[in-house]
């Protein structure tokens, strides 16, 4: 896979490319702009030809290879009717917390969150209940366990959205951390509902650990989501797996989706299932670029972005960055777009205290993401 590769997605029904004007470099949105695997756009030729796209259900395969993978890859047993299938990890979320919250009660974050966490108890009638992460003295984000833990027990909490590997910091908490957090849950009678879409892009041979994988009275308290759009850029087919071992969260979560969510469509699940059995090559291939541009970004920042400064992420191809030493008069998302004509995403939109940061993403060609620092570095000299 040549992920230097130019292609054109501006000429195309592209989110990314086509929110700004045509003189900006778009660097905000999660995706990628690598062509996705030639398994999947084989896979989905093969299925196109067949010519016949009536009622179907999920492929015996895709389940397989899914129980195959939680145990290859996190020595986590799953089985096959603890698998469920849904358009995407936010419609999961959101009809989760509709599933075992009453209008009224609190659900926790971690903030700086990813926008739809901080949406969604509002949307639901509940209240969001903000967790902020502290940055220790080596500038990692850490969890104040016990503030999360006065909060819930102060606001009533039922329900903790958890971010892991985390979004935007790149964060991939520990098992201790981890633990923490779901003996707090445990103890409070807290529902996990654990978004671990960025899973698989990792770096510096870190390891994930779904949360779920720790105990079987964790995993009896937790819904796991995950998906193969990050992995491979294939968000656009909406296909997102959900894993819940305990039987009664399964019955009533899947009672609440029925006749609202539908299973994703026959296109989208062969192309899941492609990726998953299929794309671990151009997966590794594709880490190591990631990688490679997280390093980039990294001594970019030491050399010709002086003033700002982030933690390197070890997940994800997110950058969140702290432009706070820089004085702007005005919010840096709006410098950058006015004055470098680079489209970032906006910090404040993150949580209330994210005003001096922005996200940008690095999962791009090495071109756009040197373009981007020269704008960016050309933009600030000439304040």
């Amino acid at each position: 896979m040549d992920f230097n590769r130019v292609i054109d997605r501006r000429h195309s029904e592209c989110i990314k490319w086509n929110r700004f004007d045509e003189d900006v470099l778009p660097m905000w949105i999660a995706d990628t702009d690598f062509k996705c695997p030639e398994a999947v756009i084989r896979a989905l030729h093969e299925r196109v030809d067949h010519g016949i796209f009536g009622y179907g259900v999920p492929p015996e395969e895709l389940y397989q290879t899914i129980i195959q993978r939680m145990k290859r890859l996190y020595d986590w047993e799953v089985q096959e009717n603890q698998i469920g299938y849904i358009p995407g990890i936010v419609t999961g979320f959101n009809a989760a917390i509709r599933s075992f919250c009453e209008p009224g009660e609190a659900v926790i974050y971690q903030t700086p969150a990813y926008p739809p966490f901080i949406s969604a108890p509002d949307s639901a009638k509940l209240r969001g209940v903000q967790n902020p992460l502290f940055q220790a003295k080596d500038g990692t984000f850490q969890i104040d366990f016990e503030r999360f833990e006065q909060q819930i027990t102060s606001e009533k909490v039922r329900a903790f959205i958890l971010c892991n590997p985390q979004n935007p910091t790149g964060r991939i908490f520990t098992r201790e951390e981890l633990t923490g957090l779901a003996e707090i849950c445990l103890k409070h009678n807290v529902l996990i509902i654990s978004d671990e879409i960025h899973c698989d892009i990792l770096y510096d041979n870190h390891k994930h650990i779904p949360i779920a994988s720790l105990s079987p009275e964790v995993a009896a308290n937790t819904i796991t989501f995950m998906a193969p759009s990050k992995t491979y850029n294939i968000a656009g087919l909406h296909a997102s797996v959900y894993i819940v071992q305990n039987p009664d969260l399964l019955k009533k979560f899947q009672c609440f989706c029925n006749g609202l969510v539908g299973c994703p469509g026959l296109l989208s699940l062969t192309a899941a299932h492609a990726a998953y059995a299929e794309g671990d090559e151009w997966l590794a291939e594709q880490n190591h670029y990631l990688q490679e541009n997280r390093d980039f970004l990294d001594e970019a920042l030491r050399t010709q972005l002086a003033g700002i400064h982030w933690t390197k992420p070890e997940a994800t191809f997110l950058g969140w960055l702290d432009c706070g030493e820089l004085g702007l008069a005005e919010a840096p998302y709006e410098f950058f777009l006015r004055e470098a004509r680079v489209g970032l995403n906006e910090g404040i939109t993150f949580g209330p205290q994210c005003g001096d940061f922005v996200r940008i993403n690095f999962g791009t060609i090495r071109v756009n993401l040197q373009e981007a620092v020269n704008r960016m570095q050309a933009a600030l000299a000439a304040r």
